[in-house]
């Protein structure tokens, strides 16, 4: 049996948030997850790449248009549209791990970009919504974006009821 999503309807299960992303192939693997999952794709602020029709069509990705996607301008214009999201911020540089975390359908999920992650000035504004991904070997500073968001959302599902192990109905 293959596990199955089980959402809650009509609110997306979750708001997938990144600050600046500066790579096209994550933010694509991003895009498919998010649709996958009924998760909405928040995209904030300066971004490395365009996502415009001619440049989504040539890098091949026909389920952008499944894409429940919005563009920001700033985290903070973010918020102000989302008052009742509850900010979960994930950096390397935390000292909680994301298994530590309640999660809730509807939360914001916030990702920093692949160079630098989330600048300490969004940090220091939500000290007490910050999660780590632990690594189990020394030496790897961060994972890739893409993973990282991953491992997170599919907690997220998981730790709120949303995956059964149903058989999948396609």
């Amino acid at each position: 049996m293959q596990p199955r999503l089980r959402f809650p309807a009509p609110a997306p299960a979750f708001q997938v948030v990144l600050v600046e992303p500066e790579i096209p192939q994550n933010t694509g693997n991003i895009a498919r997850l998010c649709v996958a999952t009924r998760s909405t794709l928040h995209l904030v602020g300066r971004l490395g790449f365009r996502i415009d029709e001619h440049a989504v069509r040539r890098a091949g990705l026909d389920y952008w248009p499944l894409v429940d996607l919005r563009t920001w301008p700033d985290l903070a214009a973010f918020v102000s549209a989302n008052p009742t999201a509850r900010l979960r911020l994930f950096s390397a540089r935390a000292s909680s791990s994301y298994l530590e975390a309640s999660y809730r359908a509807g939360d914001a999920l916030v990702f920093g970009c692949e160079a630098t992650g989330l600048s300490q000035e969004i940090l220091e504004a939500h000290p007490g919504d910050q999660f780590a991904i632990p690594s189990v070997a020394g030496g790897v500073r961060s994972l890739n974006l893409a993973n990282a968001v991953s491992i997170v959302l599919y907690e997220a599902l998981r730790s709120t009821g949303m995956l059964s192990t149903t058989e999948h109905g396609d």
